[in-house]
């Protein structure tokens, strides 16, 4: 296995720029997330780094290696794509044992690698059968089989769990985080799924437009989101934001939102007209007397908590509280946010405000 290495990689097609100076590093044996919504140029850089692209400027190493111009043959690399791409006119054991037989392999050894890979797997009950009839969560394994058995230097994985329905999806996850987890291989996984980029990765790139907006472990991207888009993405319902404008001073600890003055953390740079404090729906919470307030608009079930919408003077919010907290519509309650929590953002750039909490995350970004 190896660690990748990627320095102000860049993707033109024609005037078209897909991927702009994205830099990270992959260290050996990481499961790595590219995240992002569709066309922000995840799957074009895992392709530059697969080498079915070339870059158009930048770096790619991968164990120390330059591979920036070198085809996809001499990079050591398996690649699991979305639609599994098996053999149809051949049986399970023969797909996982393509590519050994391709490149010379003597067929017994081919055969005893195949075996040692389907117990892996758990499909040793399958190898005799053709792919044709089976269901899509063994297809997904037989074409992980075809990546595993050659042991490459790193897995570059495409949306691999996308054509599964739900339930059998969150399965797969699992399954694939524990084969990760036994063989210690650096993977790349790309996915526009942030539930499973934050259950299964170790590391999270977050890209939009070709850009990466941050990079970090799953729980920094959460708690200190370096942009509003990444605040936004991540998070199921996201942070909220509520628009104000003011003037902050280094070391400030409190801004006004309205009549109401909230806590927030240390400000270690000043900042100077329109903001916007940004508070994950978890970190707010309800009071009937005092606080910030809000007009409750409509409420959301979901079994042990609740999604209150609120109207606010500064803009519209979402509160998780228990289901058990009797809250009506139409009626005007009080709201206390965590100031541990709390992440202010110019309102023009979308950069997040460096703060005591945040300050070391955003230099990754």
């Amino acid at each position: 296995m190896a660690q990748i290495l990627i320095e102000n990689v860049r993707k033109e097609f024609g005037s078209f720029t897909a991927v702009q100076s994205s830099s990270f590093t992959v260290e050996d044996g990481e499961f790595f997330m590219l995240l992002g919504p569709s066309g922000c140029g995840k799957t074009t850089t895992l392709r530059m780094i697969a080498g079915l692209e070339l870059p158009t400027s930048g770096q790619i190493r991968i164990g120390g290696e330059d591979v920036s111009q070198k085809p996809a043959s001499q990079r050591d690399i398996a690649f699991v794509f979305q639609m599994f791409a098996l053999y149809p006119h051949m049986n399970v054991r023969q797909n996982i044992r393509y590519p050994l037989i391709s490149q010379g392999m003597k067929r017994r050894e081919a055969n005893a690698r195949v075996e040692e890979v389907a117990r892996i797997l758990g499909i040793t009950d399958i190898l005799n059968r053709p792919v044709g009839g089976l269901s899509g969560g063994d297809r997904q394994r037989i074409a992980l089989g075809r990546a595993i058995v050659r042991d490459p230097k790193c897995f570059l994985m495409d949306e691999p769990l996308g054509a599964l329905d739900a339930e059998f999806r969150e399965h797969m996850s699992h399954e694939l985080r524990a084969l990760h987890d036994r063989m210690g291989a650096t993977t790349i996984y790309v996915t526009h799924d942030q539930l499973e980029a934050m259950q299964m990765g170790d590391k999270i790139v977050v890209m939009n437009h070709g850009v990466v907006e941050q990079f970090g472990v799953p729980q920094q991207i959460y708690d200190w989101p370096a942009t509003m888009f990444v605040a936004d993405f991540i998070g199921s319902p996201p942070m909220n934001f509520l628009r104000f404008h003011a003037s902050l001073s280094h070391g400030d600890t409190h801004v006004g939102l309205g009549d109401h003055r909230c806590e927030i953390p240390q400000t270690r740079q000043g900042a100077n007209g329109d903001l916007v404090f940004g508070i994950r729906p978890e970190h707010i919470r309800i009071r009937t007397e005092g606080g910030y307030r809000a007009r409750v608009t409509a409420t959301e079930y979901l079994g042990t908590t609740q999604i209150v919408m609120l109207d606010t003077a500064h803009g519209t919010l979402k509160a998780r509280a228990p289901s058990g907290d009797p809250v009506q519509t139409g009626t005007t309650l009080g709201l206390d946010f965590d100031p541990r929590a709390v992440t202010l953002f110019d309102a023009k750039s979308t950069r997040a405000l460096l703060s005591a909490g945040n300050e070391e995350v955003l230099s990754h970004g």
